[in-house]
């Protein structure tokens, strides 16, 4: 069984304890079988027995022994017991705890693509309740299967020793005991698969809602969003009733299969007791461990049904656990000496999602220091090709080149160290805005995130704040207008001292006032750096070094403003628009 194979690997360092755990099940249920035999000396000896009351009399210290005996190794199973249990919690949580961290890791290295295909919902069930699906069966179910397994053996074992006869009687039931367990195995197999798709949805809605409140609320949708709930919440707990008939359904026949065990021991074990193949003792022996036999029957239908939603929760882990990043640092990539210099070239650059053709046939150059500005219409592919140059995505053909180098050959912590993004959908982390100003450098200064602020144009209104500085912010920047997140995240990447800028429509929600600071800010920042920005105002691209209009993953025109102008194609009409009612003047 391939997850079996998995958890003992990952059980690495905690394998000594969990072996240890097992033995102490196997010995505790070992040692159940000493309060029947005990039981049937006694009975045998001081109470059955035609001379019982002499043996009573004479042998008091006997008598006494066998009671102290089995208070000693009832205490003693019960140490063995706590022991047991604690050994299985630590093993698990270590494993548990491995596992949460490494699969942060693998999330934290996927590429773009990963999350463009993974629902958020469904990463966090992979992280939170897979998870403890498995350390519920490492912890108890294989567990519950041990002892049930030593309990069954060594029962019959004591059976086979005091009646041959009467252990065959009773296994004769165990082969429909399997037979029913093989069925049931195949058909709850499917059902927890589709219990734990219907959970994942269930939280994707959940998490979607929560994080876009502000947008439910703005269209007055919380109805709609109630009843979209209350319909993943449906699937999921009727996947989960689904679940739960199912193991109800084979319930009976366990159950009967148990009982058939005791009504087996009272016809077979009277028959010989009358008959005089055992003795009294041996008859309350017996009958005493019954339930040893009857219990693991009726639970292994539990055990079956946790190791089924196990399979299909470890299945979930496993996918996440073995991903590899196609985006990842060759063999022969190249160290970055300290600071790029910040030339970019895209040669016949071209881009695909999945089938689709993003960008086809891009050229062209940035000299260090300069600054860009990307134009196009909504889908023209802007956001794509300034994702190109940090490598968030591969070419499909074609090279991105940063000081002359392929960025396939260069070191991809290296390479995104040197550039500072601020993008149009803006994520500000639960913390205080000196936190997030600072995020890429936490040992930054006070005087420096003011500093960087100013650049930006935040200081102002953080400086009004009830903590200045040290306000906290909501989850992804709640609290705050679009203007005021966009000024943060620009700060943010300013903080870096970027070689290279990328700026994702950072000014689209500020006012032209903020805007012009802001782009007088950059013109005079105290590093070098090189600006690619992406605008819809003409008011932030006019002073570019080139403009580059986009249009359906083509460049359609490049150039200064002054050249675009005379063209009179897209770039003309927009400024048309945008300056319309303002008469030559504008121009």
């Amino acid at each position: 069984m391939f997850q079996v194979k998995w958890l003992w690997q990952n059980l690495k360092g905690y394998r000594a304890v969990y072996i240890t755990a097992l033995c102490l099940s196997i010995f505790c249920n070992i040692l159940y079988l000493t309060t029947p035999y005990f039981s049937s000396q006694i009975v045998d000896t001081y109470i059955s027995n035609e001379n019982a009351v002499e043996n009573l009399k004479n042998d008091r210290n006997g008598f006494l022994t066998l009671i102290a005996l089995m208070v000693g190794f009832t205490l003693l199973r019960t140490v063995f017991q706590y022991s047991c249990n604690m050994t299985y919690e630590i093993s698990s949580q270590g494993l548990i705890y491995r596992l949460r961290t490494h699969l942060f890791k693998c999330v934290q290295n996927q590429d773009m693509d990963f999350y463009d295909k993974n629902r958020t919902g469904d990463l966090m069930t992979r992280l939170t309740g897979d998870l403890d699906m498995v350390r519920h069966a490492v912890s108890w179910v294989f567990k519950g299967m041990v002892e049930s397994l030593t309990l069954f053996v060594a029962s019959m074992a004591y059976f086979f020793y005091v009646d041959w006869r009467m252990a065959l009687m009773l296994l004769a039931v165990t082969p429909f005991i399997f037979g029913i367990n093989v069925v049931f195995k195949r058909v709850v197999g499917p059902v927890h698969v589709e219990r734990r798709e219907k959970l994942a949805k269930m939280n994707t809605d959940a998490q979607e809602n929560i994080s876009g409140n502000r947008v439910v609320k703005a269209f007055a949708r919380e109805e709609y969003e109630k009843e979209k709930f209350a319909r993943s919440n449906n699937d999921f707990s009727q996947a989960n009733k689904n679940a739960a008939l199912m193991r109800l359904k084979f319930s009976p026949f366990m159950d009967g299969l148990a009982e058939a065990l005791s009504v087996i021991m009272l016809l077979g074990g009277g028959m010989f007791l009358i008959n005089g193949s055992i003795t009294m003792g041996e008859y309350v022996a017996i009958s005493g461990l019954i339930w040893a036999i009857a219990n693991p029957v009726r639970n292994l239908g539990i055990y079956v049904n946790d190791l089924q939603r196990f399979m299909a929760s470890a299945m979930k882990v496993i996918e996440i656990y073995y991903s590899q990043p196609k985006i990842v640092d060759r063999s022969d990539a190249k160290d970055i000496d300290g600071r790029i210099k910040g030339d970019i070239e895209f040669k016949n650059v071209s881009f695909k999602y999945g089938r689709k053709t993003v960008l086809e046939d891009i050229s062209f150059s940035v000299r260090a220091g300069e600054t860009v500005a990307i134009m196009g219409e909504t889908g023209s592919g802007k956001t794509t090709l300034i994702n190109l140059i940090p490598r968030f995505y591969d070419v499909a053909s074609g090279e991105v080149l940063v000081d002359g180098v392929n960025v396939k050959n260069l070191k991809l912590r290296q390479l995104r160290k040197n550039i500072g993004m601020a993008t149009q959908d803006v994520l500000l982390y639960s913390d205080t805005i000196d936190g997030n100003i600072a995020y890429g450098d936490s040992s930054m200064s006070e005087e420096d995130v003011k500093r960087y602020a100013e650049l930006a144009a935040a200081d102002e209104f953080v400086s009004k704040m009830p903590d200045g500085y040290e306000t906290i912010i909501g989850e992804r920047g709640v609290g705050l207008s679009g203007g005021q997140k966009q000024r943060i995240s620009l700060a943010r990447a300013l903080a870096i001292k970027p070689a290279v800028l990328i700026l994702d429509d950072t000014t689209s929600a500020v006012d032209m006032e903020t805007e012009m600071h802001i782009q007088n800010s950059l013109r005079n920042l105290d590093f070098d750096c090189t600006k690619l920005i992406i605008a819809q105002r003409i008011s932030s691209t006019k002073d570019a070094d080139k403009i580059i209009i986009l249009d359906d993953g083509k460049i359609k025109e490049m150039g200064t403003h002054e050249e675009l102008l005379a063209k009179k194609g897209y770039y003309y009409e927009v400024l048309m628009l945008q300056n319309e009612g303002f008469g030559k003047e504008a121009v």
